[in-house]
């Protein structure tokens, strides 16, 4: 018995020491340097060309609304006068109604390059914003209206980064394209549509570039500094309508269990019962980077997942939000419908479960365990829209290092980090046609500006949107 508990002694010294070692190796490599070459362009017209951008009312229609289509095509007009060395050196491929494609030809023609963004903005109600949302007003610091963030101050940098180097008489050698869609809001086909055009053309893409993660602050525990995070693979969608029936009837005389209550039921079970935690490559190479510059308590939980595996589970549950969500497959629920009367019990109640799922896991699985978790409550499940989780992208490429040090030459003291992006893209439309799939926003977003996409006052410091331009021309420079 002696030797029994000497013997667990040793073993939970042994244990401690690696850890202890485990955590004091595990600290950030500050050595790496990066050359920065200063970037010069007309910031001038860097603002002006945004503003007439925000003033097209390129708002996403279902229905096609003649009145909004004309806004389309004032939309490429604006483009047209305002970036005429661009659309006279590129192609121009107008692969659909809501898309369009440049394409710049190489030097070598090795490589080709995809630099994306969309033009379509969610609507926006004047009466809720301080400024006309499609004035594209300047304030004197920041540029108002839709789209600036979301992404339309992403395009025009774009846009304005190549002008200014085609003004200088740049070629690239590589082949660059830029892929413009234009209803990524109501998941469209514009981007697919391109995407087909490259395949139907044997086009082979090396690096995709699209919206997603951008520099940030206080994204992660004890992390003073700031984080350019970088989504190298995005999470799936489905949508479930969940459907109880019943016979209805009056509100005076209401029946045990009836729709509303086992939907009740089934909601509340579903929130229970989460979704198996999955420690996935994009989220661990995540905590991987920016555990390094927490604090030491965890600093000890990051460089041992091999043993704190679960606490690890458990932070993530109770801090919700973001971090939850790097983890496992969420579900939220949106649009809930009932009786249409105040005193009528409904013949039919309903909501709809919006699903974000984690890699390892795909619509069938998804669907197959809600059905599992609701079948007591005589509910039906009702399969709607949906697509699984994209590929993970390559964090050891020349491409991935280009972007990383393009991040690191235009924001000074960041740290760059791949991260799991847990909304979607029109990049996953590239999942399995391309290894190198990038997610990232290039500029600095406070969380206030954060909550503004595809929220009121959505706003853009001229500051970041002259970053955004330095960004785009280093990279350019760099890849092509």
């Amino acid at each position: 018995m002696l030797y029994f508990f000497l013997a667990i002694i040793v073993i939970v010294f042994l244990i401690g020491l690696v850890v202890i070692i485990n955590t004091i190796r595990f600290k950030p490599n500050d050595d790496y340097k990066v050359f920065k070459e200063e970037v010069l362009f007309d910031k001038d017209k860097n603002i002006k060309t945004l503003q007439q951008m925000i003033k097209c009312k390129t708002v996403s229609n279902i229905d096609n609304d003649v009145s909004v289509e004309k806004e389309f095509i004032k939309f490429e007009e604006v483009l047209f006068q305002n970036f005429p060395n661009v659309f006279n050196k590129c192609k121009y491929i107008k692969v659909s109604d809501k898309s369009m494609l440049l394409y710049l030809k190489g030097k070598t023609e090795c490589k080709n390059i995809v630099l994306m963004a969309h033009y379509d903005v969610v609507p926006a109600d004047n009466s809720t914003w301080s400024v006309d949302p499609f004035s594209g007003y300047n304030d004197g610091t920041s540029i108002w209206g839709r789209g600036c963030i979301d992404t339309k101050g992403t395009l025009n940098g774009i846009l304005n980064a190549l002008e200014n180097l085609l003004i200088d008489g740049y070629i690239p050698n590589n082949n660059l394209y830029l892929a413009f869609g234009g209803n990524e809001e109501i998941n469209g086909d514009g981007a697919l549509k391109i995407v087909e055009y490259f395949k139907k053309n044997d086009i082979k893409i090396d690096m995709v570039l699209d919206e997603g993660g951008a520099v940030v602050e206080g994204v992660f525990p004890k992390v003073k500094e700031k984080c350019a995070v970088v989504g190298i693979a995005e999470k799936g969608m489905l949508n479930i309508r969940l459907e109880a029936v019943e016979n209805g009837g009056h509100a005076s005389s209401p029946k045990r269990d009836g729709a509303i209550i086992r939907l009740a039921k089934s909601i509340t079970k579903l929130e229970k019962k989460s979704f198996k935690y999955r420690l996935n490559y994009p989220a661990k190479e995540m905590f991987n980077t920016l555990g390094k510059y927490s604090s030491f308590f965890y600093r000890i939980i990051f460089s041992n997942l091999w043993l704190f595996n679960g606490v690890l589970n458990l932070i993530c549950k109770k801090s919700g939000g973001e971090m939850n969500a790097l983890v496992r497959t969420t579900c939220a629920f949106t649009q809930m419908e009932g009786s249409k009367a105040k005193n009528v019990l409904p013949d039919k109640a309903s909501i709809i479960c919006n699903l974000r799922i984690i890699c390892g896991e795909n619509t069938d699985s998804v669907f197959e365990y809600v059905k599992k978790v609701v079948r007591k409550y005589n509910i039906n499940v009702i399969r709607l829209d949906g697509m699984d989780p994209s590929d993970i992208s390559k964090t050891n490429s020349e491409e991935w290092n280009a972007l990383k040090n393009t991040i690191l030459e235009t924001w000074d003291n960041t740290i760059v980090t791949p991260y799991l992006m847990i909304a979607c893209s029109d990049s996953k439309h590239y999942s399995g046609f391309c290894e190198n799939v990038y997610r990232f926003s290039p500029m600095t977003l406070s969380n206030e500006e954060r909550a503004m996409i595809h929220g009121i006052d959505e706003r853009i410091p001229i500051d970041t949107l002259n970053k955004v331009t330095e960004f785009y021309i280093r990279l350019i420079k760099k890849i092509c």
